[in-house]
């Protein structure tokens, strides 16, 4: 996301039910299909930990997320929503979070050239801006190498 102002209209425009996702994939920098597909059992609430299998990950190790206060927000608004799966709709799992509604509520903020899987770079460019380590950055989602870190990181300064 490029400024706090289009983050402000973005959410402005989101329907309710994707406004805990978004924030919590831009908390978090996963992928669409980890974050909508996120099951309970993967949520460690008291060490405040996302795990997101071996099976799930693209590098086939498991990764545990730090979740920071957004994040947890995010989670803890979606508690006893559904019996298994966390970001859901009228009851359902929200399979693409990327669909009609995200794509209207981008039309409707005036924010063009911005798909879901954009909200996955601003979570390092946040992070690198802050000070956070390349390395850490690196370990913290599990890419290969700090390569994929600077790939990822968008920076605008």
């Amino acid at each position: 996301m490029a400024s706090t102002l289009e983050k402000e209209r973005l959410f402005k425009e989101l329907p309710e039910h994707l406004k805990s996702i978004v924030t919590f994939a831009l908390a978090t920098g996963l992928k669409r299909a980890n974050v909508a597909g996120l099951k309970w059992s993967q949520i460690d609430l008291s060490r405040r930990i996302a795990w997101i299998f071996a099976t799930q990950a693209k590098s086939s190790k498991p990764i545990g997320i730090p979740l920071n206060d957004e994040a947890m927000s995010a989670i803890l608004s979606q508690r006893s929503k559904h019996k298994t799966n966390v970001f859901t709709y009228n009851g359902k799992p929200i399979k693409n979070p990327a669909g009609p509604a995200w794509k209207k509520a981008l039309k409707r903020a005036k924010i063009e050239n911005y798909t879901f899987h954009d909200n996955r770079h601003t979570w390092p460019t946040n992070h690198t801006v802050q000070g956070t380590p390349t390395r850490q950055l690196t370990e913290l989602d599990g890419w290969s190498g700090e390569k994929m870190v600077k790939r990822y990181a968008r920076m605008n300064v």
